[in-house]
This record gives structure tokens, sequence and C-alpha cells, in this order.
């Protein structure tokens, strides 16, 4: 996992496998992200992604919970088709911004 600041904005890219194994990991190098820089904005670019199961989505609903108490937002980009079927089925759009090659859906 990658990271860069931009201003307000913390960019994460996610790339393997976000399952039960590697949740644990991702996420706490996600917060720790969070808690030192405070964005106001967390993308989490999912390009790298391979596979993605139920456990990905705690990663998602808990960054944007964690960027809510700091009044910001989330946005999910370059989302491959696997791991979107998930997001969909689970109603993600309705918590973050999904943006694919560079269209907000």
């Amino acid at each position: 996992m990658d990271y860069r600041i931009d201003e307000t904005t913390a960019i994460v890219a996610i790339g393997g496998e976000l399952d039960h194994h590697s949740l644990r990991e991702t996420s706490m190098a996600v917060n720790r992200i969070i808690d030192t820089y405070l964005p106001k904005t967390l993308v989490l670019d999912m390009g790298g992604v391979r596979f993605m199961d139920s456990s990905g989505l705690a990663l998602v609903i808990g960054g944007s919970r964690k960027m809510s108490e700091l009044n910001g937002r989330v946005i999910i980009r370059n989302v491959p088709p696997q791991p979107m079927k998930v997001l969909n089925a689970a109603g993600i759009s309705r918590f973050v911004t999904i943006e694919h090659t560079g269209k907000v859906v």
C-alpha cells in the first residue's frame, strides 16, 4: 500500500486482496494516515485490488466513519469489476463517492 498527501487530501493506493486476512493491517495503516494527517478527503484508489470480499467493506465503512468525525469525506477511485460488484451489492455509494475513470458514479 502506498499513499501520498496533497494539501488536505490523503490518497491511498490499495492493491492485492482485501479479505479477512489482509483487512487488519490495511485498516490500521489507513487509520494511521487519517490520524496523522487529518485530511478533509480520503481517496481510496483501488486500481490494484485483485479480489475483495465483504471484509473490504469494513475498510470503506470504517474509513467513512472516521472521516465523518473530521467532517471529511471518502472517495473510492479506479475500482475493478469484481470489487465493484461487492460495493454495489452493499449499496456503498450511499455513504461514499465512487469515481470510475474520472466519472462520479
